[in-house]
């Protein structure tokens, strides 16, 4: 059987492979998207607005802004699929130097997280496991070298790891909200008690703001299909339903999920607690309910970790194949894995692991996510400017409204995030600003390492 390649070409040493489907796409966009968020953030937002109408809208307004975003990234990355997330689509439509920061800002990000979130699985297990406590780093180092090993046998494999996790997760999450929904709860536990006074003026306008940030971060990840663009099947086709698909199921799960949680824990003492998750686990299981929710997380967690390792490869695979790396990133075994690419982001979220500064660098990267959207959103503007007769298999609609609210919204969030995080915003853009002498230094070495002169 003749495998297919992403550049069309009989299969060789360095070539991605084009074997991936919808399923797939789904699966890494729940994966990445659904984590240790849902599970925490429920009770910022009702901190911030203790009205249940208004707590779910939070939640519908995000799904909102990550709906608007996928539709709008989806027209750029069925026109022109590349391996690589945000970076190839800022890269093509605004040049090199943008594409660079994006490219870079995505993988520390991306390799930050995978960290922070492997942190936590080792948290959990080392709770349920005999002599696990005080081992945490270790755990968690052991889970993202196991993930690492496991992709660099092909992506096939990380394909299949990635639909069964995110399965399972999906399983363990709605499972719980149904259990929620239908179990009779005690009525002293629910008994109605005097509301929270909601903000009014300019403080109600703020808390929207804040309470928005904290649901937009949990719904954060939707872009995860564009990390494949050609290694899927039939990319103008699976992009736009993996992207689009995806973000309605996500948004289904956390429906459901917000709206078992209120009907176990009344949003006034949902309010400003840490883990309402686990609040609900024992109000529905007793004693067990602690080790459900920590079973539901390490679900969860799983996938969240294979997700980001698959996608943090990818990037700097394609900034190498543009000459912004050194071009031993481009090198891929036959399986379709980028391995020198895989070992660099392990290592990078192994030494934020070793080193505990996973916290500090999502921190200051925060904020460079959403600045990384509106780059993309305001790339299609310029694609649609300069090739107004290109090809595009999938049109946004409503353009130019669709991505024009889309980017007004990660303005929006900037400014927020500016007024309500001064210090890691600060940071981020100071980043930001080192990033160009860093980019005129790597260029060229680049460009050496790869025989360009």
């Amino acid at each position: 059987m003749t495998r297919r390649v992403a550049n069309g070409d009989p299969p060789s040493r360095g070539s991605l492979l084009r074997v991936l489907g919808v399923a797939f796409g789904l699966a890494v966009l729940v994966g990445n998207t659904i984590g240790m968020g849902i599970l925490r953030t429920p009770g910022e937002v009702a901190a911030r607005l203790p009205s249940v109408p208004l707590f779910m809208a939070v939640w519908i307004l995000g799904a909102v802004y990550a709906f608007l975003g996928a539709l709008t990234v989806a027209e750029l990355a069925a026109m022109r699929p590349r391996s690589g997330g945000l970076y190839p689509l800022v890269h093509d439509a605004l040049g090199e130097y943008p594409g660079f920061i994006v490219g870079w800002t995505d993988w520390l990000a991306t390799c930050g997280s995978m960290a922070a979130v492997a942190m936590v699985f080792g948290e959990y297990v080392g709770s349920l496991v005999p002599g696990g406590v005080g081992r945490e780093a270790g755990t968690a180092s052991a889970v993202i070298v196991t993930f690492g090993v496991l992709q660099w046998r092909g992506v096939r494999i990380g394909d299949v790891a990635q639909q069964l996790t995110s399965l399972l997760k999906s399983i363990a999450l709605i499972g719980l909200a149904v259990v929620a929904l239908v179990t009779t709860i005690d009525p002293v536990l629910t008994a109605p008690v005097a509301p929270l006074a909601t903000p009014t003026g300019l403080a109600f306008a703020g808390a929207i703001v804040i309470a928005l940030q904290s649901a937009i971060y949990t719904y954060d990840g939707w872009t995860g299909p564009i990390y494949f663009g050609e290694e899927l099947r039939d990319p103008p086709r699976d992009i736009p339903r993996a992207m689009i698909g995806g973000v309605l199921l996500v948004l289904a799960i956390y429906l459901s999920l917000n709206a078992a949680f209120l009907r176990v824990v009344p949003i006034r003492e949902m309010a400003g607690d840490p883990f309402v998750a686990a609040t609900a686990a024992s109000r529905l299981f007793g004693s067990a309910g602690d080790v459900v929710i920590r079973v539901v997380m390490l679900l969860s967690l799983v996938a969240t970790i294979n997700a980001l390792q698959l996608m943090a490869s990818r990037v700097p695979f394609a900034m190498s194949r543009d000459r912004l790396l050194p071009a031993v990133f481009q090198r891929v075994n036959h399986g379709g894995t980028p391995v020198p690419a895989l070992i660099a982001s392990t290592v990078i979220a192994l030494v934020c692991i070793a080193t505990n500064t996973f916290n500090t660098l999502l921190a200051m990267l925060a904020f460079l996510f959403v600045a990384n959207y509106a780059l993309v959103f305001s790339a299609l503007f310029v694609s649609r400017r300069r090739a107004p007769q290109a090809a595009r298999p999938f049109r946004v609609p409503g353009y130019p409204f669709v991505p024009g609210v889309a980017l007004a919204g990660s303005i929006a969030f900037i400014v927020g995030a500016v007024i309500g995080d001064r210090a890691n915003s600060m940071l981020a853009i100071a980043l930001l600003v080192i990033s160009w002498p860093v980019y005129r230094a790597i260029r060229p070495r680049a460009m050496m390492v790869s025989g360009v002169t």
